[in-house]
């Protein structure tokens, strides 16, 4: 009798201590479920700064998700799908991927629908709307437009000067068709004569009309003794 009582309680403690574990397992299998709330989606801009929706997994469970967006049409609960993407292995810290719509104003709404195992398939709540200030700006455009780099400029030194006129220049010297003026002191190399030759001829001159001047005079001083 005594032996039946202590199989009795050890059989109560081991039954307590596993609906306990069971109760703790269910509980953190509860606790690492896939759940919508696990998810988000907002605007965003992409490397190559195009505008896209940012969807953000962060599944402590691990399940792989798949998400779809969706554009609304202007007809009531009218929808299109634009992309879909599946984010395999998502983290407490949380896996994003970006979904590109094929058309960006401010105002549009997009629907994103998450599907994950047999716990999440859903939309997300609320809808994601294009504010009216998100721009994005276009890879590479900090700074300067052009990508060009400058052209180095040569040294001044090793710049040819260019030609100039200048108008202090010497003229170039013309021969004068005038004769040069007695008593000058130049010589004529072409004709070995010099500035002194007009004197001398001046003078022959002279002396041959007073030569010819006593020839005449001789000549009638005798033809006046003759008679």
């Amino acid at each position: 009798m005594f032996r039946s009582r202590r199989l009795t309680r050890a059989a109560r403690v081991i039954g307590t201590s596993a609906a306990a574990a069971a109760l703790s397992v269910a509980a953190a299998q509860t606790a690492l479920a896939c759940d919508i709330s696990d998810f988000s989606a907002a605007p965003a801009c992409d490397s190559s700064g195009k505008p896209v929706v940012r969807v953000t997994d962060k599944d402590a469970s691990g399940t792989p998700a798949t998400v779809t967006l969706k554009i609304e049409l202007s007809m009531p609960g009218g929808e299109r799908d634009i992309e879909t993407k599946t984010i395999e292995h998502p983290t407490a810290e949380g896996v994003s991927v970006d979904l590109h719509p094929l058309s960006w104003y401010a105002g549009q709404t997009f629907v994103i629908h998450v599907k994950a195992g047999d716990s999440v398939d859903e939309d997300l709540k609320p809808p994601v709307v294009v504010p009216d200030d998100f721009t994005c700006a276009p890879s590479g455009s900090g700074g300067s437009s052009s990508s060009a780099s400058p052209v180095p400029s040569a040294p001044a030194s090793s710049a040819a000067p260019s030609p100039t006129h200048s108008s202090s220049a010497a003229p170039t010297p013309t021969v004068s068709s005038a004769p040069s003026p007695a008593g000058g002191g130049t010589n004529l190399a072409e004709t070995g004569a010099s500035s002194n030759t007009p004197v001398i001829a001046g003078a022959a001159a002279a002396l041959v009309v007073v030569g010819g001047g006593l020839v005449l005079a001789l000549r009638r001083r005798t033809a006046h003794r003759s008679r």
